[in-house]
């Protein structure tokens, strides 16, 4: 068994590591580690057992993972704020360069910004309006506006 004082800083840097992590990473992973570790620091620094520190990780960890998955199940059943080129879905744009997806080809802009596009239909020439209808990896699906 290690001293509380080594669990201290331990449980310490952990929570402060993980908590740094989630900061320069997306998708709330790394979030309930940060609080179980935080939860355990708090416990070693008050001076409770080791067993007691443990338990509080996996629970603080177990029960922040319960709650930020019903979090962002609930942002994302509630079409919260849509962010990334997401959001062009059901816009209208301008065809920049005609858009065949067998050659490869295809640039809109839609409000200020150029992306590639693709079509499931015919080859859509450039000057032509579209719609955006989905997103497909790194560019926006359209269907041409008559």
């Amino acid at each position: 068994m290690m001293d509380n004082e080594v669990w201290r800083w331990v449980w310490t840097g952990l929570a402060l590591f993980m908590g740094l992590g989630e900061i320069v990473t997306a998708g709330f992973f790394l979030l309930p580690f940060a609080i179980g570790a935080g939860l355990a620091a708090i416990a070693a620094w008050t001076g409770l057992s080791d067993i007691v520190q443990w338990l509080l990780f996996f629970v603080g960890t177990g029960l922040s993972f319960l709650y930020v998955r019903r979090f962002m199940r609930a942002q994302d059943e509630d079409g919260g704020l849509v962010v990334g080129p997401g959001r062009y879905v059901g816009m209208e744009a301008l065809v920049l360069q005609t858009i065949d997806t067998g050659a490869n080809t295809g640039l809109i802009r839609v409000e200020a910004e150029e992306w590639r596009a693709v079509t499931d239909g015919e080859p859509i020439e450039e000057g032509r309006r579209v719609q955006v209808v989905d997103l497909r990896g790194t560019r926006l699906v359209v269907r041409e506006v008559h």
